[in-house]
């Protein structure tokens, strides 16, 4: 497991250049080592039918905040399982995510989330929750000077 230097900075860094988090409007609002707070303003293109955030979005905020978590805490991530659970319609102005890691093992990085709704008059709602499994993953080959894998 790899520490990291500056994982405020490094994080921040991953959420610019990921084209989904901008289009999505994903900003980092909190962070230290294994813990985030992750924020994404309402906006139409976001939601389902019933103008709740749609339920792919509820799993993107979660699978981030818990990645980033992770990453935060030991470097280069990738989710190996992730579950949802989706407790009220997400309504709101804006969502913010709070991850954690729950246990850093030397493969395997096992973090949990819930995901708020903020209202109008400044009250947070929970509307999900969600743990995720991620796994180490290795440098890509151009920073190891590696031959990349078939």
């Amino acid at each position: 497991m790899t520490a990291v230097a500056d994982p405020i900075a490094t994080l921040e860094m991953i959420n610019r250049s990921a084209a989904f988090n901008r289009w999505a409007g994903f900003e980092l609002i909190a962070a230290e080592p294994g813990k985030i707070s992750l924020r994404m303003p309402w906006k139409a293109e976001v939601g389902q039918y019933s103008g709740f955030l749609h339920a792919g979005l509820i799993g993107a905020m979660i699978d981030t905040a818990c990645g980033f978590a992770a990453a935060g805490l030991v470097g280069r991530v990738m989710a190996s399982h992730f579950s949802v659970n989706c407790l009220s319609p997400a309504v709101g102005s804006a969502f913010v995510a709070e991850a954690r890691v729950v246990r850093a093992g030397r493969r395997q990085i096992f973090t949990s989330a819930e995901l708020f709704a903020l209202q109008d008059d400044g009250q947070r709602k929970l509307v999900a929750t969600g743990e995720t499994i991620l796994m180490v993953a290795e440098a890509p080959a151009a920073e190891t000077g590696l031959p990349a894998r078939p």
